[in-house]
């Protein structure tokens, strides 16, 4: 792959924040809606739609690619956007360990009451992401 096209890393870390799930939502719900209108126009049809999957250099529990660039250290431990194009309409976060370890999870709140961004739930990530 010719490095002018890498991500660089400038874009490519971007704190998780409540309006990147916001953004998430959004594009869920228009997803939906085209959804609604391809079954609807293609009832008759029965074609199938193009699938996305997720990258296999970015599955959860391998270390992120160094063409992605170095993580500002800063954002280790951080909760980050998803870079993955599989997961731009998933309500996921991924973090990154000191040892460049994608983790991934989820946005919905855990146990019905931590929210993604709860103390409680940022300090039992850190502590499930610590090596």
């Amino acid at each position: 792959m010719d490095p002018l096209f890498w991500p660089s890393e400038t874009n490519s870390f971007r704190r998780f924040t409540p309006e990147s799930l916001a953004a998430i939502e959004e594009r869920i719900a228009e997803k939906k809606k085209q959804q609604a209108k391809v079954k609807q126009e293609n009832k008759n049809q029965g074609a199938e739609e193009d699938k996305l999957t997720p990258q296999l250099d970015l599955k959860t529990c391998k270390k992120l690619p160094s063409l992605y660039g170095d993580l500002p250290v800063e954002l280790i431990g951080e909760p980050l956007e998803d870079f993955d194009p599989y997961y731009s309409d998933h309500k996921t976060f991924m973090v990154i360990n000191k040892r460049r370890t994608i983790f991934r999870f989820t946005a919905t709140p855990a146990l019905c009451i931590f929210g993604p961004f709860n103390p409680v739930r940022k300090a039992a990530i850190k502590i499930l992401i610590h090596s």
